[in-house]
């Protein structure tokens, strides 16, 4: 051998060194339960079949009931070609581990419950009932709202999702009750050259007031927003692009613009119980006849005086002749795209779950799904719910640390 061509090594360099080795996370396979919706006129699915068949395909089980998807034209074959395994009967679908909803539990689904399951499902926190808590906690489940799961921008993407479509079928139902065909007075909504529009007034410059106002303008409608936040007003400039009218809640104003409004929506949020009622009784009276409300925010009370709960077989009637729309479910009557929204935010949840170990260590590692939790292997782990309600309350962390010691 050339000695020229030999290598001298020094002392570090013979010295063996370890390898870092990855951290291999166990992938561990969920069994996803989704029941068939029984709550009146829901016709949502919380999991699409293109979403079953990612999460078939990554390892996971799904059993649906038989007709839960047909609400949204989701249909039997669909789920089956998908993976999902048809169940027959809701009680087999209580069979699985995590059972996933978009309406709140039934009484008859409390029954079924058992030890150690895990519930995702809307919490409806204005008709939640301490009966419907308690059992929860006496099942000993661990319980997730999906209202409360934050996304990375720290806000609510199935709240988001459901605000949209409200906000732009409120326009979408406002238009048609204007029809002559739904004996409304006959009025297009964006007007025609030589003819003006119709006025609309929105009253909340949140989600809903911004996709209302979308929709508005871009069907030709006058559109006027109110809201006692001029922050909420600036974003809503800034988010549509274009100059608006914009005005806090002022009655005097409020009161000049309702009275030669076309159509008038309510879309008032409140963080915690009931919308603020801006509009009068009077003021409805003074508005033109044949003018539209609609009622975003009936699921929170509503924020005209005269505004009364109605569905949507029956979804309008009329007072001092102003036709009022005050459907609380509004998304429900865009199924598939409601659908769709809840699916997108749902399934990538669930494939992390699946990669993380489960969905306690998810719930361990990300804030945004832990925030949804409000029971948690039967304890209230929300302080507003036990407040509310009279509740023992428990930290989640301390439940958490507990659990992994």
């Amino acid at each position: 051998m050339d000695s020229s061509a030999s290598v001298t090594l020094s002392a570090p360099q013979l010295i063996t060194r370890e390898k870092l080795a990855p951290i291999q996370r166990a992938h561990t396979a969920l069994k996803i339960g989704i029941p068939k919706e029984k709550s009146f006129q829901e016709n949502r699915v919380a999991l699409t079949p293109e979403a079953v068949s990612i999460l078939v395909n990554n390892g996971h089980e799904v059993v649906i009931e038989s007709k839960a998807g047909e609400g949204g034209h989701f249909y039997d074959t669909d789920y089956a070609e998908a993976g999902a395994q048809i169940a027959l009967s809701p009680e087999e679908v209580f069979k699985s581990e995590i059972i996933i909803k978009v309406a709140p539990l039934t009484n008859e689904e409390l029954e079924w419950l058992k030890a150690g399951q895990v519930i995702i499902s809307a919490i409806h926190l204005p008709t939640l009932k301490s009966e419907h808590l308690e059992k929860l906690v006496q099942k000993k489940v661990t319980a997730l709202a999906f209202e409360y799961i934050k996304d990375s921008s720290n806000t609510f993407p199935i709240v988001r999702s459901m605000s949209e479509i409200a906000g732009n079928a409120s326009i979408l139902i406002a238009s048609e009750i204007l029809s002559s065909s739904q004996s409304g007075k006959g009025t297009l909504l964006g007007g025609i050259t030589g003819v003006p529009p119709a006025k609309v007034v929105i009253l909340g410059a949140g989600v809903v007031g911004e996709y209302a106002s979308r929709t508005a303008l871009g069907l030709g409608a006058e559109v006027k927003v109110f809201d006692n936040s001029t922050y909420k007003l600036m974003r809503l400039q800034n988010n549509i692009g274009v100059r608006v009218f914009t005005s806090i809640v002022h009655p005097d104003i409020l009161l000049h613009e309702l009275r030669t409004a076309d159509v008038a929506i309510g879309s008032i949020h409140s963080e915690s119980g009931r919308a603020a009622m801006v509009v009068t009784e009077e003021m409805v009276q003074l508005m033109k006849s044949g003018s539209v409300i609609v009622d975003v925010s009936i699921d929170q009370g509503g924020c005209f005086e005269t505004s009364e709960l109605t569905t949507h077989k029956k979804p309008t009637f009329k007072k001092y002749d102003v036709t009022h729309y005050c459907v609380p479910n509004i998304a429900s009557r865009f199924a598939r795209t409601a659908s769709y929204a809840i699916s997108n935010v749902l399934t990538p949840k669930l494939l992390r779950a699946g990669q993380e170990g489960g969905l306690d260590k998810l719930l361990w590692s990300n804030d945004g799904t832990r925030h949804g939790i409000y029971i948690y292997k039967g304890s209230i782990t929300n302080r507003y719910l036990s407040e509310k309600f009279g509740l023992k309350f428990t930290d989640l962390g301390l439940l958490f640390t507990a659990s992994n010691m």
